[in-house]
């Protein structure tokens, strides 16, 4: 089987569950990437996609581990692997199915960096202060107090629609992976941002409109073809606001301030439960690498009341 064959039969997989499952665009487009890689690879070693046993699957995964790439990569290029073949039985391309019986290297379990409450809200301060003008300064303002109060994903904070925080909500519909909607409460600090940056956006548009230019349905709208802020440009303002907060911009990144909404919430008492349902994991195994806070809570919670430990 020739590798355009391949690169067709990916595109109908790609087509069908985002058809079926309503997989987000990034899942897609990540899904594509690694059965592209996965094709080639098998190309350049005289198999393909359809044709490839388990031999040639794990040749191609022992080679993701000389290549020396995470195993958090490799865990989610068999991962991409999985859904194919499934998908492949299923439809009758293959009478087997070759990754059935292969256990991948699993994820990490390590906690991405984190912040202190005090860098976070050297963060929030610098976000005030950043951007050519006043309109510039409340959208960043609006930005980081948003994620911080919310902790929500990079892709449903720069997607979200103008239209949910309109009236001040005291809570925010979001729409997350796989289609699924949330409810998450929002702070007084972060309905006042949205305030003051829909003031902005409003008048903004409102002249723009004049130029006859359409209204946009997003919070952050830009003259990008998707219509909104960029992942990409959020994350180069986090940056240049990590640097003005004084902070290191390697360890300063969208996901970081998600981890410390969701650290910070557990360390003041929260339950694991309500943080799952508020990050929107699917699985609770997923929260659980946040387990390491509640545990040196309890840690110090028996060495300041325990008689033994206070001796």
């Amino acid at each position: 089987m020739a590798l355009s064959d391949d690169n067709r039969q990916i595109s109908t997989f790609l087509e069908a569950i985002a058809a079926e499952n309503g997989a987000a665009r990034n899942t897609l487009l990540a899904y594509g990437r690694d059965l592209a890689h996965a094709a080639e690879w098998l190309s350049g070693h005289g198999s393909a996609l359809d044709s490839a046993g388990r031999d040639q699957i794990e040749g191609y995964l022992v080679s993701l581990d000389a290549e020396g790439l995470s195993r958090a990569t490799r865990a989610r290029r068999l991962s991409s692997l999985k859904q194919y073949y499934r998908f492949a039985y299923d439809e009758g391309w293959r009478t087997d199915n070759p990754v059935l019986r292969i256990d991948g290297p699993g994820r990490s379990q390590k906690l991405p960096g984190t912040l202190t409450e005090d860098e976070v809200s050297r963060l929030l301060d610098a976000a005030r202060d950043h951007g050519r003008d006043a309109g510039e300064r409340a959208r960043n303002a609006c930005l980081f107090e948003l994620l911080y109060a919310t902790g929500l994903r990079v892709s449903e904070l720069v997607t979200l629609p103008q239209a949910a925080l309109r009236g001040a909500p005291e809570m925010l519909m979001v729409r997350g992976k796989g289609n699924k909607d949330r409810l998450v409460p929002l702070s007084d600090p972060a309905r006042a941002s949205v305030a003051i940056w829909l003031a902005h956006r409003d008048r903004d548009e409102d002249l723009a409109r004049k130029k006859g230019v359409p209204p946009s349905r997003f919070l952050f709208p830009a003259r990008g073809a998707e219509g909104h802020l960029s992942r990409v440009r959020f994350h180069t303002i986090v940056k240049q606001v990590a640097a003005r907060a004084g902070l290191d911009p390697e360890r300063v990144s969208p996901h970081v301030l998600r981890h410390a909404f969701a650290t910070h919430l557990l360390a003041g008492g929260a339950d694991l439960r309500v943080i799952q349902t508020l990050l929107g994991h699917a699985d609770l195994g997923t929260t659980e690498i946040y387990t390491h806070v509640l545990d040196e809570r309890l840690r110090q919670l028996v060495m300041d009341h325990h008689p033994l430990a206070r001796r």
